[in-house]
């Protein structure tokens, strides 16, 4: 028998199955064989959309009546990056000086792990049959990437079946130090833009028959960051914005490239929406790239998507 609490071993399975977004990894399917176990029905649901991988997710609920408490969270991870640089497997949920080493160990397995372990004390004392209301998971694989088949779907889905909480606790990682020391009420917002530039690819010796747009980004994203989106609210710190990636997939070094790319990431306040957030970051975009766009073979594009 293990000497580990059962949060800590439920945390040490959801962290080795290596869940990066879209994979489910067998995450969903270890937490539904437990939940099982413990009575609870489970809906596995996996949604679509045009151009984009299917998602699983997970539903499972015990009890039919209210109140109703819905433990909402995810099982997907970010890439590990550069794997060598980790000084533990990045899958392995090594336990060191009473540290778990773990991609997802904070974000957010750990807290699922805790809802598990929560719902099994409660469940175990009263008897599956003797709660007093329910107890339902929202358990999505489709957070740390476009999260377009995720929550929102599955969220809509229990609309439609009956099955809306009366109450929700999202597992986010919230507290600095110590586990219990911070809860909120209010999670910020987050937008993703993709901003691509196009301009002539030409040689460097000849650069009067090519069009640069590495320049023009590099306005852009000075613009973006250069001046903050706010001063934050009562309730929320400044909203941010961080570029991510920035591209020009280009293998020569005397080649101008075509065209380069960036994605850039804002957490945002109650003082904007995604509409009036994206119209702020257009007219930033569209004011430092204007000196550009005399140039015929220039051109620009902005996506933007929660």
């Amino acid at each position: 028998m293990s000497d580990l609490s059962p949060s800590v071993r439920y945390a040490q399975s959801l962290v080795r199955c290596p869940s990066v977004t879209p994979a489910e990894a067998g995450a969903l399917s270890f937490l539904q064989g437990e939940l099982e176990r413990l009575g609870f029905a489970c809906e596995r649901l996996v949604f679509s959309d045009a151009d984009i991988p299917d998602i699983d997710n997970l539903f499972a609920r015990i009890g039919t009546e209210g109140p109703h408490l819905c433990f909402a969270g995810h099982t997907d991870v970010v890439p590990v990056g550069d794997e060598a640089a980790w000084s533990h497997p990045p899958f392995g949920a090594e336990i060191v000086d009473g540290v778990m080493y773990g991609r997802g160990s904070a974000d957010m397995k750990g807290s699922v792990a805790c809802f598990l372990a929560a719902a099994e004390r409660v469940v175990e004392a009263q008897g599956a049959g003797a709660l007093p209301g329910s107890i339902s998971f929202l358990i999505t694989g489709d957070e740390e990437a476009i999260a377009i088949n995720g929550t929102v779907k599955v969220l809509q889905w229990m609309a439609e079946n009956g099955h809306t909480p009366d109450h929700c606790l999202v597992g986010e990682p919230t507290c600095p130090q110590t586990v219990g020391e911070e809860i909120k009420i209010g999670r910020r917002g987050s937008l993703t833009a993709d901003l691509e530039l196009a301009g002539k690819q030409g040689h460097v010796a000849y650069q009067h028959f090519a069009c640069n747009p590495v320049p023009a980004m590099a306005a852009a994203l000075a613009a973006l960051t250069g001046a903050p989106l706010d001063n934050g609210t009562n309730h929320f710190p400044p909203s941010n914005l961080e570029v991510t990636t920035v591209d020009v997939g280009n293998p020569a070094e005397n080649i101008i490239p075509a065209r380069v790319t960036a994605t850039f990431n804002v957490r945002f306040n109650d003082l904007h929406t995604l509409d009036s957030l994206a119209e702020v970051l257009r007219r930033r975009v569209e004011e430092a790239i204007a000196p550009f766009m005399a140039d015929d073979k220039f051109s620009a594009k902005l996506t933007v998507w929660p």
